[in-house]
């Protein structure tokens, strides 16, 4: 069996281990959505990752929602994104930009318009805006019509994406946004061909998929699911029927890898009691397959040794140690990140964790 430590082809990106870095917000791009300067800093310090999956990006105005998140839609954000990767590049890293539709998650005072949706549903709860917390707005459903032009944001964002340097891309279609709207019964009350059967709600998820492959190539094409229990009041009555049919669409267009964020009962980021769903999905889903969640080092080697994945995602371990992959080798210890530094715009925080070397040489 595979180590950690040892590389995995990825589609076209020959990862030098497996362990990954999972997207993860962190809003330190303008209020135009602009990648800033000090992100360079922070992923070329994360460069030792197999890959890195980049914060989740928006595919245009209408579905980004979070203060300080980071876009693909503009020249000016393609520009800016260009010494992030090459930052990454330099020191031999690899990097993905995961695409981001969030939805009815996006509040009007970001989109700019009432939110959209796959129906007439509001999520629980608010949404974070530059005015501070406010409560979710009933969004509208996307018409059929609608459609075709949300898919050419995709598209145009995948090829922005490469334009800006990006290895690749990762189709967001987990966490409660709008892909996964459209895909679990919880959200999708459409009568349409978008809505009912398993088939027709993964029909998003497969039309966006195919036209990114088409356009970028499938190797460098991924997509993220969350097939297990509640995300932003999001769920499906029946998510081995579901996913099931999703795993199998998309290993047909034979995307480069498909990563499962799988919260167990005792999630420290979210939890439920619905059963884990990739043991199910390796039965579909032939590609490589990665898998997240509250993952430590042996509990991740397990699941390798036992081929239900080639690989494993770590969030927030990344956050407070730049040098995770040195860490795990020696089995030195891995820092806490703190959590109100999550999402605020400067260095604190963010780039100022110490590496190994830079603790010993603190302390000498």
């Amino acid at each position: 069996m595979p180590s950690l430590f040892d590389p995995i082809q990825l589609g076209a990106i020959a990862a030098p281990n497996r362990i990954l870095m999972a997207p993860l917000t962190r809003g330190r791009a303008t209020r135009g959505h602009v990648p800033t300067t000090i992100m360079a800093d922070y992923y070329k310090q994360r460069a030792g990752a197999g890959l890195i999956i980049s914060e989740a990006t928006g595919i245009s105005q209408q579905g980004l929602g979070w203060p300080f998140a980071p876009g693909l839609w503009s020249d000016e954000q393609v520009a800016a994104w260009k010494p992030v990767t090459a930052a990454v590049q330099a020191r031999g890293g690899h990097i993905v930009a995961q695409l981001w539709h969030m939805g009815r998650i996006v509040h009007s005072s970001l989109g700019g318009e009432q939110p959209v949706s796959s129906s007439a549903t509001a999520a629980p709860g608010d949404a974070h805006t530059y005015d501070g917390k406010q409560p979710f707005e009933v969004a509208r459903p996307l018409g059929v019509d609608e459609i075709p032009g949300l898919i050419a944001d995709y598209v145009t964002a995948a090829r922005n994406a490469l334009e800006a340097g990006f290895d690749g891309v990762q189709i967001h279609a987990a966490n409660g946004y709008l892909i996964d709207q459209f895909l679990r019964d919880g959200a999708n009350h459409r009568d349409d061909l978008y809505g009912g059967s398993p088939e027709n709600r993964i029909r998003l998820l497969r039309e966006v998929t195919q036209a990114v492959a088409d356009a970028i190539g499938a190797d460098r094409t991924s997509v993220r699911l969350s097939p297990n229990g509640d995300s932003q009041g999001v769920d499906d009555s029946d998510p081995a029927s579901l996913f099931a049919v999703a795993a199998r669409a998309l290993d047909a267009i034979g995307i480069a890898f498909l990563e499962l964020r799988e919260p167990g009962p005792d999630g420290s980021f979210g939890s439920t009691d619905v059963p884990r769903q990739s043991p199910l999905i390796r039965q579909y889903f032939s590609g490589p397959l990665v898998l997240n969640s509250d993952y430590d080092l042996a509990r991740a080697q397990a699941d390798l040794d036992s081929g239900l994945a080639d690989a494993i995602s770590f969030g927030r371990p990344f956050l407070a140690n730049p040098d995770l992959i040195d860490r795990f080798k020696i089995g030195a210890p891995v820092n806490q990140a703190p959590m109100a530094a999550f999402y605020s715009q400067g260095a604190e925080g963010y780039t100022d964790f110490p590496t190994l070397d830079e603790e010993a040489a603190q302390a000498a």
